[in-house]
């Protein structure tokens, strides 16, 4: 399955959460976005935003300073939901 990449490497909180939220409502119910961050608070607020608007975090890992995120957009029938 394809992805699509957001690299928000360099911005701060809330920058990275912020920019994903817009380019995951560009995507279609299933697809997947993986994000590309260096903020450290990243890991706490992708966490907390996937519990809240029912977007699934497939993944996340650390690399030389660099944090990947894989998200999976909520399906349709959650679209009524917070986004």
């Amino acid at each position: 399955m394809s992805e699509t990449v957001l690299d928000v490497k360099g911005m701060q909180c809330p920058l990275p959460v912020l920019r994903a939220n817009r380019a995951l409502r560009t995507l279609a119910p299933g697809e997947r976005l993986r994000v590309l961050a260096t903020d450290r608070a990243a890991v706490a607020d992708f966490q907390a935003y996937c519990r809240e608007t029912g977007h699934a975090l497939l993944a996340w890992s650390e690399d030389a300073g660099t944090f990947s995120f894989l998200i999976r957009r909520r399906p349709a029938d959650q679209e009524g939901q917070a986004s």
